[in-house]
């Protein structure tokens, strides 16, 4: 199955798109731009939303849905925010043959809609802080798409906290953004850079943007997350005010911060290689795939029972398991279940049995092992936090190696065509240049690093100016 899927190092964009197809984790939709997402890929999103919103419980965050259709006036009322979104935006202007009096935008991003309601919430210091998110899918028209990464439409979730003091709200941004860092390391093995965006790349309408910046196997970055300090513009817009403790009436600050279906595609270029996915356990749809090797029909009775029991000790300590019964060649089904990334390929043939033992196969370093049957309630879950480990180990070390500080632009020039990664500057924060950087190179800073910031020194590598700030560029999805 392997000799279908272009290598990485020949086309990194067919390897994706290979991968996933032959994956079965997606289709190609009739709508221009947009995607089907199979059982296979649906369930990771499922198992993405229970660990999320584990998370948001833990920060006192509920769930609520608002409408897809947004007044085109409320989307007007931000001005920065109407100019960011206006190249993509879906509008509904007639309903059969009737022209509706009020054209409707199809939701690209949900403040507009959320506000104006929480306009009507919001009274008293008493009802703060207000924190809600949203499980939907948004619309935003894009010119070129990739599944996942970059689609017409796409599933996310959106946070929307309101609080009485630019504190508070400064202070959730900051929560926000540690909880997917939490998030991409502890369920999707993924290690990222965090960062402030600068402003050409901020939010429309936010006073400042962070975000989690990661590396896919090919170089190029890719925007995990971001997490968005909205300041009083939009409560100021949707005449937001509260009358705070001392009966004063003050407008409060805002904070949005999302993840979206782009988080997979993430997942998919950190971690695949040449056979296909390698799935984190705790996202992985399936976390064991047994296959029952049967030689001869004689067998079949004593391999089955003792893959029946297998299955239901593993399912009864939660882990995701589940029986190839297919008519296909046991080699076949052994190249199926590498292609879809799934963490262990368990085999159970006669000569297994004679031992008491099984083969497991890890998808992450390619390795077989014999393990007693006896043992394997333990010896299982051991092998899944391994795999997990490993992932994350090697996307920290790729994400290392591939940092490469530079000095002048020549240098700049040289590792974007030859090496790739991110490019370390020291930077004089000139939105100006940053746009002729990106215009004659393609490449973008992807964010001013949290952890670097002290070692601003000496001036900046493009304009010979005092440098102000450590800046990561790269070229990006």
């Amino acid at each position: 199955m392997a000799s279908h899927i272009t290598s990485q190092e020949k086309d990194f964009s067919q390897w994706y798109l290979d991968t996933l197809k032959i994956a079965d984790v997606f289709d190609y939709a009739p709508v221009k731009g947009c995607m089907i997402i199979k059982p296979y890929g649906f369930k990771m999103w499922e198992l993405f939303q229970q660990e999320m919103n584990t998370r948001m419980e833990e920060m006192d965050v509920e769930n609520a849905c608002f409408p897809a259709l947004i007044p085109e006036s409320f989307i007007m009322k931000e001005a920065d925010h109407v100019e960011g979104f206006a190249p993509e935006l879906l509008t509904v202007t007639r309903v059969g043959k009737k022209e509706l009096e009020e054209p409707y935008v199809l939701r690209p991003t949900s403040e507009t809609i959320i506000y104006n309601s929480y306009a009507q919430w919001i009274h008293s210091y008493r009802d703060l802080p207000l924190k809600m998110n949203q499980w939907a899918n948004v619309f935003r028209w894009e010119m070129k798409t990739k599944p996942f990464l970059r689609t017409s439409e796409f599933f996310w979730q959106e946070g929307h906290t309101v609080h009485a003091t630019e504190e508070e709200a400064d202070t959730m941004v900051k929560d926000a953004l540690d909880m997917y860092e939490n998030f991409a390391e502890e369920v999707m093995a993924i290690r990222g850079i965090k960062g402030r965006k600068t402003m050409n790349e901020t939010f429309a309408g936010a006073d400042y943007t962070t975000t989690i910046e990661a590396m896919a196997k090919d170089g190029k970055a890719i925007q995990f997350c971001t997490s968005h300090q909205l300041g009083q513009s939009f409560a100021k817009a949707f005449d937001i005010e509260f009358t705070d403790k001392d009966e004063k009436q003050k407008t409060p600050f805002i904070t949005s911060w999302g993840m979206s279906t782009r988080a997979l595609g993430t997942m998919f270029v950190v971690h695949g290689d040449d056979k296909g996915l390698r799935m984190p356990p705790k996202i992985a749809p399936i976390q064991v795939m047994i296959i029952p090797v049967i030689p001869k029909e004689e067998h079949r009775e004593a391999v089955m029972t003792q893959v029946e029991a297998i299955k239901k000790t593993l399912k009864s300590d939660g882990i995701r398991v589940r029986i190839d019964m297919s008519d296909k060649r046991p080699g076949f089904k052994f190249a199926q279940a590498e292609v879809k990334g799934i963490p262990i390929r368990m085999e159970v043939g006669p000569r297994d049995l004679e031992k008491n033992q099984v083969v497991c196969a890890r998808r992450d370093i390619s390795t077989k092992d014999s393990y007693d049957i006896k043992d394997l309630k333990e010896s299982i879950p051991e092998l899944l936090e391994d795999i997990h480990a490993t992932l994350l180990s090697e996307s920290e070390q790729h994400l290392q190696q591939n940092i490469t500080d530079v000095f002048d632009i020549e240098g700049f020039e040289r590792v974007l065509n030859e090496h790739k990664g991110f490019i370390r500057v020291a930077w004089c924060d000139d939105a100006e240049k940053e746009k002729e950087i990106q215009q004659k190179t393609g490449a973008t800073i992807r964010c001013y690093p949290f952890d670097m910031q002290d070692q601003v020194t000496g001036t900046c590598f493009y304009t010979g100016r005092d440098a102000t700030h450590i800046a990561l560029f790269a070229k990006a999805y």
